[in-house]
């Protein structure tokens, strides 16, 4: 048995598919709908909310993307027209306002410079305020690569169910979790919403679960997994 696949499953079959990103553009999550994404404009979205979602939760982050949406600034030309001010006011529900705002402007540049093609994970890292979470969940959610994204919820579950040691670093998680489902995944769009779903499953799951010490009681993902 795959353990890795299996939590999917179970997690999966708990809460159904999640249809994160973009939200803004589409009104809302979108469950099932794997057409995402559809254009340049729900890609910057995604990259914006990316940087957004550092160090806050996602519920702060659609307060800051209905104040630009209000402003119609979602778009890289349309931020850098209204005033530095108004941008960082605008944002100020995900907190480090001022930082977040340099960062957004430092990954315009680079996004624009793209002209349209999809960056290399190298690439985004060496953009100011981009780290390994930011960068895979640019390329997972924005772009539709395979790279799967670890967040402290991950550490918390897998430690949990004894799949990882306490030790483990990113990198590590990262690699076990791909390792173990493209052995199950062969078709790599499939692949893509495993991830996709997989993360967003777990972020849903451990809200409930994970995000209070003592973690995990009650839980019934370590009880259906040790049957």
């Amino acid at each position: 048995m795959n353990k890795i696949f299996n939590v999917y499953e179970i997690l999966h079959e708990a809460y159904g598919p999640q249809g994160w990103w973009p939200y803004i553009n589409d009104g809302g999550y979108h469950p099932a709908d794997y057409n995402f994404n559809r254009n340049e404009d729900e890609i910057f979205e995604v990259c914006l909310g990316s940087i957004l979602t550092q160090n806050t939760t996602f519920t702060s982050v659609v307060k800051s993307l209905n104040n630009l949406n209000e402003l119609n600034a979602l778009t890289p030309k349309a931020i850098k027209k209204i005033d530095i001010g108004e941008f960082k006011e605008a944002i100020k529900p995900s907190g480090y306002f001022n930082q977040k705002a340099k960062y957004i402007l430092e990954f315009i540049s680079f996004f624009e410079a793209l002209n349209g093609k999809t960056p290399s994970r190298e690439g985004l890292l060496k953009v100011l305020g981009i780290g390994e979470e930011t960068a895979d969940s640019i390329l997972l959610y924005g772009y539709c690569k395979p790279e799967f994204k670890v967040d402290a919820y991950t550490k918390r579950v897998f430690l949990e169910l004894g799949l990882i040691n306490e030790k483990a670093k990113y990198k590590d998680i990262k690699k076990l979790m791909q390792e173990s489902l493209r052995e199950c995944i062969k078709d790599e769009r499939e692949l893509v919403i495993v991830y996709q779903e997989f993360h967003a499953l777990i972020v849903k799951h451990s809200k409930e679960f994970y995000s209070k010490k003592p973690y995990s009681q009650g839980c019934f993902l370590k009880e259906k997994y040790y049957e």
